[in-house]
């Protein structure tokens, strides 16, 4: 009797990366760091970052010119990983992160991406009717402002730094940190004060 697809999946998986390590492409140490640094991520690593800039100038002018380097600041190591964008959203402009082709996101600080990231629909629509897409989440722009939709690629990886939320001067960034979720830093919705 045949193993179910998953058994035989996982039996490749292991043959595969024995030949790796036969061959000096990857040591066990690194794998190990690999699989601890994914089951580490989160949208709470971002939302840090966010809480951070909004807290600290010299942060946001770091996290606004190279990502990568704020999130090693921030203790996350970016190493093999796609450059990381930041896009700074303003009272003029909203930007919306999708990735037209497939699912490209970044693991790194946002964790694993939602199941409606990876679908047909948002990619699709997320590029043809930005604000339609915007409104179904309850997020809903002044007229005037401009939606800016940016493609995460294999070569490029982009999350948004919202705008701070009016009322929430005086608090420290753990509190801040409290109010940012993963849909805030992909373009959906909009961080409020509870």
């Amino acid at each position: 009797m045949a193993a179910p697809p998953r058994a035989e999946s996982l039996v490749l998986l292991e043959r595969f990366v024995t030949a790796l390590k036969a061959k000096g492409v990857v040591t066990e140490a690194e794998i190990e760091t690999q699989i601890t640094r994914t089951d580490r991520a989160s949208p709470e690593i971002g939302a840090r970052m966010v809480a951070r800039a909004w807290t600290d100038p010299a942060y946001r002018a770091l996290l606004l010119s190279n990502g990568s380097a704020a999130a090693e600041a921030e203790g996350v190591s970016m190493a093999g990983m796609p450059p990381l964008g930041v896009l700074e959203d303003t009272e003029t402009l909203h930007h919306l992160v999708v990735c037209t082709l497939c699912s490209c996101y970044p693991r790194a600080v946002l964790g694993y991406p939602p199941h409606w990231y990876k679908s047909a629909a948002y990619r699709a629509r997320a590029v043809r009717d930005p604000r339609g897409v915007l409104a179904e989440w309850g997020t809903v722009l002044p007229a005037g402002m401009e939606v800016r939709v940016v493609d995460s690629t294999a070569d490029y990886r982009w999350m948004v730094l919202p705008r701070r939320p009016a009322g929430t001067e005086g608090w420290d960034a753990q509190r801040l940190a409290a109010i940012v979720t993963r849909d805030h830093l992909v373009g959906v919705a909009l961080p409020r004060t509870p």
